[in-house]
């Protein structure tokens, strides 16, 4: 078959029929997921990142005051990001 004739089986109204043309305003995929990344509120997951160098600096600050020795402030320390790990993996992702 010549290519002339390949071509023009594109033109028949039945190809039109079976693919029905794009729609200009319709979104695609991996637009949808990009925009749904860009507009997520901040999780937990965030929050305890956000949070695990404040909390263990104002707790290693707190044993130091009060006097504490080095395994208080590491058992402290550890507590402390356990406690940020934790609240990070519960509830809903």
């Amino acid at each position: 078959m010549p290519p002339r004739e390949e071509l023009r089986s594109l033109d028949r109204r039945r190809m039109y029929e079976i693919f029905a043309p794009l729609d200009a305003d319709e979104r695609l995929p991996r637009e949808l997921l990009l925009e749904g990344r860009r507009f997520r509120s901040v999780g937990r997951r965030e929050a305890a990142g956000f949070l695990w160098l404040p909390a263990l600096l104002l707790s290693l600050t707190a044993v130091a005051w009060m006097g504490g020795s080095a395994p208080a402030a590491i058992g402290v320390a550890a507590v402390v990001l356990a406690s940020l790990w934790l609240f990070a993996h519960s509830g809903k992702r």
